[in-house]
C-alpha cells in the first residue's frame, strides 16, 4: 500500500519542519504548506491525515476544516487541528476537526494521536 502520506498546514515554519523530521523518521511521506489558501489544492493530492492549524497567514482553519468536511470528496480526511489558543478546543471540533492539539505539544502526544486517526 506505501507509506501514509500527512499533509502540515501550518504557517510556522520551525514547527513545519520539527514535525516533518519526526513523522518522516517514523516512515510517513510528508507534504506541507505554509499558506492557508493552499490548503484546498494541497488535498488534492489526497493526504491520508491533515494537520491543520487554526490561525495561518490571513485564513481560520476551521473554516478550512468545515469546507472540508463538506466535500464528499474529502470528508473521509482525518484532520487534526493544531492552536496555541487553549480555548478554541471546541470550536475546532464542531468545524468538524477529529481531533485537536494545543501548542507547544510533546512530540509523542502528536505521533500518538496521528497513529490513531491513521487507524
Amino acid at each position: 500500500m506505501g507509506n501514509k502520506k500527512i499533509l502540515i498546514a501550518d504557517d510556522d515554519e520551525g514547527i513545519v519542519d520539527a514535525v516533518t523530521m519526526i513523522l518522516e523518521v517514523m516512515g510517513y511521506d510528508v507534504e506541507f504548506t505554509y499558506d492557508g489558501g493552499a490548503v484546498i489544492d494541497a488535498v488534492k493530492n489526497r493526504p491520508d491525515l491533515i494537520l491543520l492549524d487554526i490561525w495561518m497567514s490571513g485564513h481560520d482553519g476551521r473554516d478550512i476544516c468545515k469546507q472540508l468536511k463538506n466535500d464528499p470528496e474529502f470528508k473521509e480526511i482525518p484532520i487534526l487541528m493544531i492552536s496555541a489558543s487553549r480555548d478554541i478546543r471546541q470550536s475546532a471540533l464542531d468545524a468538524g476537526a477529529n481531533d485537536f492539539m494545543e501548542k507547544p505539544f510533546e512530540m509523542d502526544s502528536l505521533l500518538n494521536k496521528v497513529e490513531v486517526l491513521l487507524d
